[in-house]
């Protein structure tokens, strides 16, 4: 198990969600598949949901040694269609316990919504947002307002933050934060 994930207890906690992230860019281009580039497709089939087993295995394909080179605060940004294909949520599962944010250009609305349900930290619709960074520039990301600093670059933008009726369930590690509040404001143990 990799040592930034010490904390991390199968993501049943629900987190203290800081929305002001400030690390190093991981660049990457258009097409990001969520099957093979980010996560192999055994561990969608297998149906592994374990963060702790996940994380390893994060961009495997694309580089054996990248999930481990992530730490908490790093910010990825991608071009168009981050996440496309099917919707699986394994790579948004590492990812958000690795605590790395992600600023994309577009995604598919399947893979939006897969995001929102795992409490990742992102912002899409950030158009030219690739076009700003290169890799390993020193990125600042205040995800609930949308502000991008590339303070390598000396570069600035407003990107448009998540929708506020979403930010809760973001605020609350996903669908699973809400279904543990909403059993606690019922009167019901978890």
């Amino acid at each position: 198990m990799p040592a930034n994930l010490t904390k991390l207890d199968r993501e049943k906690e629900m987190p203290d969600t800081q929305w002001r992230l400030n690390g190093r860019c991981f660049k990457f281009g258009d097409d990001l598949a969520h099957d093979g580039a980010m996560m192999p497709f055994k561990y969608v089939i297998e149906r592994v949901y374990d963060a702790a087993e996940l994380v390893p295995h994060l961009f495997e394909e694309v580089d054996t040694s990248l999930s481990a080179q992530f730490k908490p605060g790093d910010i990825l940004v991608a071009g168009k269609n981050f996440g496309k294909g099917k919707p699986h949520v394994q790579a948004y599962i590492a990812l958000r316990a690795l605590g790395v944010g992600v600023v994309c250009e577009s995604m598919p609305f399947l893979s939006y919504r897969a995001a929102i349900g795992r409490g990742l930290l992102f912002l899409t619709d950030c158009t030219g947002a690739s076009t700003l960074v290169e890799q390993g520039d020193h990125l600042e990301v205040d995800f609930s307002t949308g502000e991008f600093h590339n303070h390598t670059q000396r570069i600035e933008r407003q990107f448009p933050p998540l929708p506020a009726a979403l930010k809760e369930m973001v605020e609350l590690g996903g669908i699973n934060g809400v279904l543990q509040k909403w059993w606690e404001a019922n009167g019901k143990a978890a």
